[in-house]
């Protein structure tokens, strides 16, 4: 399989470069989950960072390369998203219709 050296920005990879693999289409997962193992033997902790553009070139506006950025939410990103899908819910969003 090919691979490509991505570079991760922010959290605690910042600054660091590591080989991506690439799908069949030449560009790296959308997210990348770095599983952390806890010191005291508990649950490991999940970094999350999601797959930005590094640039765009000038005529046509394409992405050249990518990188990736720290999601601190760690939200999972792996859904599908379908048009008739119900929305994820969200604290702080409207107040129930059915409340009088």
């Amino acid at each position: 399989m090919k691979s490509e050296d991505t570079p991760f920005e922010g959290g605690p990879m910042d600054g660091r470069v590591l080989p991506v693999l690439v799908g069949p289409t030449g560009n790296p997962p959308k997210t990348y989950r770095i599983p952390v193992p806890d010191a005291a033997g508990g649950p490991p902790t999940v970094l999350v960072y999601r797959r930005v553009p590094r640039g765009h070139s000038k005529r046509l506006g394409l992405p050249r390369g990518w990188k990736y950025e720290f999601d601190p939410e760690g939200r999972s990103g792996g859904r599908l998203r379908w048009p008739w899908s119900k929305p994820e819910n969200r604290a702080g969003g409207k107040p129930d219709a059915t409340d009088g």
